[in-house]
């Protein structure tokens, strides 16, 4: 099984710290740097990277690395990972020994701490061309195959970089992981991208998807469903072990187009709704997991637009007390400035998620934020927001809420009268109205019904589709 070591330091492991880690493969070893400098990497003689040491990332966010690690780790302090390639025998102990000769010289720790050394590991490293290509332990002409083993699988820079390489050649890419091991909510929101996938070794059944149960085989260079005599695919026996819960997910995912002025300033919609649901502002964001900055609308914004016109992709956490994850897309459009934001709160027993707040949220959206649609929707999940490789209830929707441009569009009677029980109300102006469409309190899985009679509605009112002629 690949092996992920972490240093937790105080200080910044600087060049001289990171030279005498690398030295735990010896003073021949050979060092190449990685894709935009911002990673290390060992390679072996045939020139297959067997260890990558990522750029050291200051995290300044209370509560990232127990949530990740399980381990309280005061802030601020350096987080510095290596990962081994399961690929070569040996590469374990060296990412081992390069994490605990930084903890040596720098003080604080490694996680996992039996992984730890500061002995020589000869596994005859040397100089290899760098081609971008990041460690992964399988590559076949289709698939990137990872092998993992940590608490809570998320998504880091690393993982973001193998993303994009597996994407720019064409590959798809399959963690492997065993059954105890978690996805963060961002990692689950990227594997469940086709041609990802999730593959969870289970030593009864073997391999199975680990988001959809599919049992899986290799075959041809990839995972991928075994199918049966009549062409379906089995769902594992393991994917069904649920265990009866309490906790509860609230999620709202919701959309603002802003205008595209030097003032704007992003973030402040996803501000708003992190008030209103839980009492304070979020504690962080940052471009990957962990997220490392203290939150800062103002320096989202600047990240934003020196990106642009291409996409930003950003995430956003909370404070311990209370379970918050939020990932953002902001993208140029000729509408203006589109973010797109997903915010899931986790709830156990004995607490009530604020529904009694949704609605006003939505009227404070629509008024002040330009919002375009929000839909909130409650589950049955782990309060800790990650996902296991069981099989799990789907979200039932609690509310939707339409902005005033595409009411106008629909036509205000025809959105106004849709074939539910529920009658919306109209925040915003009299002269421009949003809509707001309660759908329930997340308890009757009717109102998934009720969701999909809605969006029917909505889009038979839209002009050029043929229907709704008359309405």
């Amino acid at each position: 099984m690949t092996k992920d070591v972490i240093a937790l330091t105080p200080t910044m492991p600087d060049t001289w710290a990171l030279l005498a880690g690398l030295y735990a493969a010896g003073p021949e070893a050979g060092v190449t740097a990685g894709s935009q400098g911002a990673v290390l990497r060992l390679c072996a003689p045939d020139g297959r990277p067997l260890v990558s040491v990522e750029a050291p990332l200051l995290v300044q966010v209370p509560g990232e690395a127990e949530r990740l690690l399980g381990r309280d780790v005061p802030v601020p302090f350096w987080w510095t990972e290596v990962r081994a390639s399961g690929a070569v025998p040996g590469a374990e102990r060296l990412a081992g020994s390069v994490c605990g000769r930084l903890a040596l010289l720098l003080g604080g720790s490694t996680w996992p701490e039996a992984a730890a050394g500061t002995e020589v590991v000869d596994v005859g490293a040397a100089v290899a061309p760098d081609d971008g290509q990041p460690v992964v332990d399988v590559l076949t002409d289709s698939t990137s195959v990872v092998l993992a083993d940590r608490p809570v699988l998320a998504l880091t820079t690393w993982l973001s970089d193998v993303l994009r390489g597996t994407s720019e050649s064409g590959r798809a890419l399959q963690i492997v992981t065993p059954p105890h091991v978690r996805l963060s909510a961002p990692a689950r929101a990227t594997l469940l991208q086709v041609p990802h996938r999730w593959v969870v070794q289970d030593p009864a059944q073997g391999y199975y998807d680990g988001l959809s149960g599919a049992v899986l085989r290799w075959r041809d260079g990839t995972f991928a469903p075994a199918l049966g005599a009549d062409g379906t695919a089995s769902v594992a026996e393991a994917f069904g072990r649920t265990s009866p819960s309490d906790d509860r997910q609230l999620v709202v995912a919701f959309r603002t187009t802003l205008p595209a002025h030097e003032d704007t300033v992003l973030g402040e919609a996803l501000e708003t709704a992190w008030r209103a649901l839980t009492g304070s502002a979020p504690a962080g964001w940052g471009t990957a997991e962990p997220v490392n900055l203290p939150w800062s609308p103002r320096r989202l914004t600047g990240l934003a637009r020196d990106r642009a016109p291409e996409p930003t992709h950003l995430l956003v956490t909370g404070h311990p007390g209370r379970p918050a994850l939020a990932w953002i897309r902001v993208r140029r459009t000729t509408a203006g400035i589109e973010q797109d934001m997903t915010l899931t709160l986790g709830y156990g027993q004995g607490e009530e998620p604020p529904l009694e707040a949704i609605t006003p949220l939505a009227e404070t959206l629509v008024a002040d934020h330009g919002l375009t649609t929000m839909l909130a929707s409650l589950r049955r999940a782990p309060r800790d927001l990650t996902t296991a490789p069981v099989l799990q209830a789907p979200a039932v929707p609690v509310a939707f809420t339409l902005g005033a441009r595409d009411v106008r569009g629909i036509g205000l009677t025809h959105a106004r009268r849709p074939p539910v029980a529920v009658r919306p109300v109209a925040p915003g102006p009299a002269s421009a109205p949003a809509l707001h469409y309660p759908l329930g309190d997340g308890s009757d899985a009717g109102a998934l019904g009720e969701l999909h009679r809605l969006a029917a509605h909505l889009r038979a009112g839209v002009p050029g589709t043929g229907a709704g002629a008359g309405a």
